[in-house]
């Protein structure tokens, strides 16, 4: 297991390192201006505002004080894609943040053509940062945040799927 971490983090500060230079500096002006980072899995983030949602900068993310547990994952799974497409992952980012503004504004100007559009996740970028951050951080959040174990039959290869809230 910290096999995997040493080789995630490699990857992440070689192959992803043009996106995590950026949540580095995120994350200096935001710590040197007083937020509290928090941690999500490998994740660091900080909340400001209400009511928008979130972003994602390599190991840092930004998301709003009243967010849900799925832009955590949603915003975590974006970092597991840096890992993936390295320096190509600023033109996931830039298409993102354009598709998430775009239906700010049609919202605002127009919310019924806002209910028809397709799902946020229905474009394969954003949907594969939800899966990937489901994928690999329910364990961590069950444990961490929640305060349950995965039961050892499931750990040792069982049929079993219990969890224990130790």
């Amino acid at each position: 297991m910290k096999l995997k971490k040493v080789l995630f983090w490699a990857v992440q500060l070689t192959w992803g390192l043009l996106v995590n230079i950026l949540g580095g500096l995120i994350f200096v002006v935001l710590y040197v201006l007083g937020h509290k980072p928090r941690r999500f899995a490998e994740m660091l983030y900080f909340e400001i505002g209400e009511n928008w949602g979130g972003f994602n900068a390599g190991f840092v993310s930004v998301v709003c004080k009243n967010h849900s547990v799925h832009t955590l994952h949603h915003e975590h799974g974006h970092f597991i894609q840096n890992f993936f497409f390295g320096p190509f992952m600023i033109f996931i980012q830039i298409a993102s943040a354009i598709r998430y503004w775009y239906r700010v504004y049609i919202g605002k100007i127009n919310i019924d053509k806002l209910r028809t559009l397709p799902g946020y996740d229905s474009i394969w970028f954003e949907g594969q940062a939800s899966s990937f951050g489901y994928k690999y951080c329910n364990e961590w959040y069950l444990r961490e945040k929640c305060g349950f174990r995965l039961s050892s039959a499931k750990k040792k290869g069982g049929e079993q799927n219990a969890t224990t809230n130790e």
